[in-house]
């Protein structure tokens, strides 16, 4: 385990070669230190990992102190990284699917123009999520938050000449950075009151620092959870996610759908301790995530872009992560965390085989009939969608989400019980309306399937994973996070799996009726008054946009317009004007006449005589 440090050397480097050849690179130069960068990494925490079940650590946890980082009046920060069982699941599912993503991505991007610059942005952002898990202290977990941050900003920006992307990256920049802001002051919170940032420390130290319920661990962990709510898209920092699927459909993939947005689920589960001591601030994460899980859900019911809708799809399963967070399910959100990146990262990646085989098409309206042409991408959606929709037994999806929907009926938390199952049903409706428009009916597009190692392995490995074999992989938990109180089970837990089941089953029946065959009846009902509203209303995602635009973005704008015309500045800039006026009535007597400079010189000698006589 000595070797943890590579990990994020690799990638590293990786970035230093492709960022200093300033594009010079041949693709396939690039790709083989982008994809190979990243393929080290996986294969030391491949060895990692083995080491870690064959021979684990004194006391479960492996601590590496590279050197100090910082020493400044008390405060004491160390290079140093953390492995357990939490930090080497995050590990494992970082350089793993990161990889299997950078693999399809060598495919889906070449003849892109920046080609080594995207695997330099994408290297960047592995460094900085390995920086983010692996951290030992909050303060260097910060600076690979903030990594990822820009990093995301880069990618979603990636096709920089188009201005909508612009604005799609500088809008997620921004609000991920009203999150950060918040988490930020939650750091300082603690120093001050704990006198450390060491995460370790701080979990011992705050049950003496803090009492239970306490102003000051209530206000700490405040701040966390906004910083968990921005990095992780949910209420109210949400905003930002579906837009950001404006950057290449891999991004998508690596950032906002397998590791980054989880950053705030990985947040609070690490600093659990202090969450505990908090108990008001754990229930409003658990009815923030059941929130944004349902209004996403009602969103992801009438997108037409198939990105977009996977995208809400994302804000909608990170909410059940919070929601388990909330209910104590610890094991339980970080283990849908796992399988969430196996079947998001699979539906991602196969959308972007359908993109790039319709030629960049993105509407499903305009596809249809593309299982015949497009069947391991099809295959793909059927394997993921069905983990997505937790279809009973079969997929990995069902035990990760039942787990969470057990442990909210196990505390007696019935009304995000509901909230859960809600979503469960509308999950299997908008998955399905998705595959079921996109790959049947009539086909509206010419279509060709791509080809390669490097399309079809990723895919393949990601469809096993997304299966009830990805459910055989279990987070070694134990000890690391509190036990939840529903992990005795019986016969209530198994009506509930039936009933869940049946949920999801119903949803994937009704999406059937609904976008099979000729579609009448959904056309009526978004023909009708009431559809039409709430088609508007659920396409605009409840119309947060909107409503953040009349209260913080005009207000903004008009209060620099204001202080446009501050008294201040105004009388500042009478130094410059006074000058530039100056010159320019100096400038008018350089007329290159002879006349005028004599006159000018006769004029100025009476003026001279004349102040001498007065």
């Amino acid at each position: 385990m000595n070797l943890l440090f590579l990990t994020f050397v690799f990638p590293l480097l990786g970035y230093f070669l492709l960022a200093f050849s300033r594009g010079r690179l041949s693709e396939n130069l690039a790709a083989t230190i982008g994809v190979g960068s990243v393929g080290l990494s996986a294969l030391i925490t491949a060895w990692i990992i083995w080491q870690f079940n064959v021979a684990p650590p004194a006391g479960g946890a492996y601590t590496q102190v590279l050197w100090q980082w910082l020493n400044v009046s008390g405060l004491e920060a160390d290079f140093g990284l953390h492995l357990d069982g939490l930090s080497l699941t995050m590990l494992g599912v970082v350089t793993g699917v990161g990889f299997l993503i950078h693999l399809f991505a060598s495919w889906y991007m070449r003849g892109e123009e920046g080609y080594s610059r995207f695997f330099a942005y994408t290297n960047l952002f592995i460094f900085s999520m390995l920086l983010l898990v692996l951290g030992d202290n909050l303060l260097l977990l910060y600076f690979g938050w903030e990594g990822v941050g820009l990093c995301s900003y880069l990618l979603i920006g990636f096709y920089f000449s188009e201005r909508k992307n612009g604005n799609a990256a500088l809008k997620a920049f921004i609000v991920t950075r009203v999150g950060d802001v918040f988490m930020a002051f939650g750091l300082f919170i603690l120093f001050v009151q704990v006198g450390t940032l060491n995460i370790q420390e701080l979990l011992a130290m705050a049950p003496e620092a803090f009492r239970r319920g306490d102003l000051w661990i209530t206000l700490a962990t405040l701040a966390l959870l906004g910083g968990a709510v921005g990095k992780s898209a949910q209420l109210p920092l949400q905003t930002w996610l579906a837009d950001a699927m404006a950057g290449p459909t891999p991004v998508s993939a690596l950032i906002h759908a397998a590791t980054m947005v989880t950053a705030g689920v990985y947040l609070i589960a690490r600093t659990h301790g202090l969450f505990l001591l908090a108990p008001d601030v754990l229930e409003l994460v658990g009815v923030v995530g059941a929130v944004t899980l349902v209004l996403a859900g009602f969103a992801a019911l009438v997108q037409t872009d198939i990105k977009r809708i996977l995208a809400y799809s994302t804000m909608s399963q990170i909410g059940y992560m919070f929601l388990a967070l909330g209910v104590g399910a610890w094991d339980a959100a970080i283990f849908h965390l796992m399988t969430h990146a196996f079947f998001k990262a699979l539906l991602f990646l196969a959308s972007g085989s359908v993109i790039h085989a319709c030629h960049h098409e993105q509407n499903i309206f305009r596809m249809g009939g593309l299982w015949k042409k497009l069947p391991l991408a099809y295959a793909s959606f059927i394997v993921g969608g069905s983990a997505l929709a937790a279809l009973p037994l079969i997929t990995a999806g069902f035990y990760s989400k039942d787990e969470i929907l057990w442990e909210a009926f196990a505390t007696g938390h019935n009304g995000l019980l509901y909230a859960g199952l809600l979503g469960a049903f509308l999950t299997s409706i908008y998955t399905f309306r998705l595959i079921f428009i996109a790959f049947h009916g009539e086909a509206k597009t010419d279509a060709h399937a791509g080809h390669g190692l490097a399309h079809n392995l990723p895919l393949g490995v990601l469809i096993v994973l997304s299966t009830f074999i990805g459910a055989l992989i279990t987070p070694p938990l134990a000890g690391v996070l509190p036990e939840s109180f529903g992990h005795a089970g019986g016969e209530a837990k198994h009506s509930l799996e039936i009933a869940s089941g049946a949920i999801a089953l119903a949803g994937i029946l009704l999406a059937a009726v609904l976008f099979l065959g000729k579609r009448q009846i959904a056309q009526a009902i978004s023909r009708s008054l009431p559809g039409r509203l709430l088609s508007a209303w659920w396409f605009a995602a409840w119309g947060f946009d909107w409503l953040y635009d009349k209260v913080f973005v005009k207000p903004y704008l008009f209060l620099c317009w204001l202080l446009g015309w501050d008294p201040v500045d105004v009388s500042i800039g009478l130094v410059p004007q006074t000058a530039r006026a100056g010159n320019a009535l100096l400038s008018r007597t350089q007329t290159g006449q002879l006349r005028w400079y004599a006159l000018s010189i006769v004029g100025g000698a009476v003026l001279l005589l004349g102040i001498v006589l007065l």
